[in-house]
């Protein structure tokens, strides 16, 4: 199993994952032919893909899913809360994830886990594929029991750290939205990130990913500082960019 970002933060997001015989796309916030050159600087092609998943309906998640699945003619596979909170036209293929239902996709087994997020039917995701497990977990404004639970003995986990508290405090956002990104149901700070890296068992985490870091409210420098402390835990930390999100990253085996 291997996975990268086509980019990260708030002006789009969309994750590639392929194991085995499955290459799905988690999201996809950017036009059709965006997302093609980003894929095409992974070396992948559309036809290459199996499925497109989508974690909710906001726009720099959800704005280029149905046009690519049409093109391309993907399945498209969501919540009936996510695929009902807006009108977003005409799929090939409509797979409502019911319940949070685990389901299959050939060797791929995938969890969608519920996330305390201001959007409808919102859902981050568990994949894994000949012993290998991967957690994609972003945009969630709190780390729930449930969350915690799931996201345990993950060999690889991309984790969001969206903002600095003091920046996004005192930055240009009108107070309404800086309630809303800090607020319950808004998006993890960098505290609240390492905060949950620290009460996890971290003894198969191999790849950790720091992502959806905001341009405004965060600053690369900032997220490093606090992440350093796992320097020691984590064999290797990485930070997804807007512009190049992050290049393939192996998911390793499991530590015997």
């Amino acid at each position: 199993m291997r996975f990268a970002s086509l980019g990260s933060g708030s002006r789009g997001n969309a994750t590639v994952v392929e194991a085995a015989d499955q290459c799905v796309l988690i999201d996809c916030g950017f036009t059709i032919k965006e997302t093609e050159r980003r894929l095409a600087l992974l070396g992948l092609a559309p036809l290459e893909l199996s499925a497109i998943l989508v974690t909710h309906e906001h726009s720099d998640h959800l704005k280029g899913v149905a046009p690519f699945a049409r093109k391309h003619n993907l399945p498209v596979y969501m919540t009936p809360g996510t695929y009902h909170a807006r009108d977003i036209g005409k799929l090939p293929q409509l797979e409502l994830i019911e319940n949070y239902q685990a389901f299959q996709l050939g060797e791929l087994h995938i969890t969608p886990v519920p996330v305390p997020h201001d959007a409808r039917e919102p859902a981050q995701f568990i994949l894994e594929a000949a012993g290998r497990r991967l957690g994609v977990l972003t945009d969630l404004g709190n780390i729930s029991a449930h969350v915690e639970n799931h996201f345990q003995a993950c060999d690889a986990l991309l984790l969001e750290a969206n903002h600095d508290s003091m920046m996004l405090a005192m930055g240009p956002y009108p107070l309404s939205l800086k309630d809303r990104v800090g607020g319950p149901w808004g998006h993890l700070n960098n505290q609240q990130a390492l905060r949950f890296l620290q009460q996890q068992d971290l003894s198969r985490l191999e790849q950790l990913v720091i992502a959806h870091i905001s341009e405004q409210n965060n600053a690369l420098e900032k997220v490093q500082e606090v992440f350093k402390p796992l320097a020691g835990e984590v064999s290797n930390i990485h930070y997804a960019s807007q512009e190049e999100g992050f290049g393939w990253l192996e998911v390793p085996q499991p530590r015997a």
